[in-house]
């Protein structure tokens, strides 16, 4: 009898470890959340496989921006200079730009693109113009983020623009739910 229990009691405690150690292994991420946390930092970096692993060269951040607005998408930064075009123009021929919310990938841009360029994207642009009216802005150019480039409705409309709207619904909630808690989103 006393055989019968030891073995009884080695199997409830393999049993045991087994489930502690089983709960352990199926810990999940950390969800994606839509709230905005005070230790959380916006940021925006180049994606690509060279950096990946690497330090990340940040482009700006959310003490760059002075405010967002909604309707239009255009970001306005406190600092129109010269030195964070340079920093994007340097990113102009790199795969993507990472949108960082904290450790999560908020959205990935495609491209950043100008005025002049002649590319077609289907996706998330970050773009510069220096064409329209400057007369309020004394000559200040815009960053917009777009959903595609050219803004044509043949683009816009596209199946495939329109899956990455879709797609981006969540990530577009949470960038403008942090930038409002930060009381940098204009509507």
């Amino acid at each position: 009898m006393k055989q019968l229990t030891l073995w009884r009691n080695i199997f409830v405690m393999a049993a045991a470890i087994s489930i502690a150690s089983c709960s352990n292994d199926s810990e999940q991420e950390k969800p994606f959340t839509t709230d905005p946390v005070e230790q959380t930092k916006f940021f925006v970096c180049e994606a690509s496989a060279e950096t990946r692993g690497a330090t990340i060269d940040t482009l700006f951040t959310e003490d760059d921006i002075e405010w967002f607005n909604v309707s239009t998408r255009e970001i306005r930064f406190k600092k129109q200079d010269e030195q964070l075009l340079n920093k994007l123009m340097a990113n102009y021929d790199k795969e993507k730009l990472e949108f960082h919310l904290g450790e999560n990938v908020l959205f990935e841009v495609s491209r950043f693109v100008s005025d002049f360029d002649s590319r077609v994207f289907f996706d998330l642009v970050l773009y510069y113009s220096t064409i329209g009216d400057f007369s309020q802005d004394s000559g200040i150019p815009h960053y917009y983020l777009l959903d595609c480039y050219p803004q044509l409705s043949s683009f816009i409309n596209d199946e495939r623009t329109q899956a990455n709207v879709k797609k981006n619904a969540l990530q577009w909630e949470a960038f403008t739910k942090y930038l409002e808690g930060k009381g940098k989103l204009k509507k």
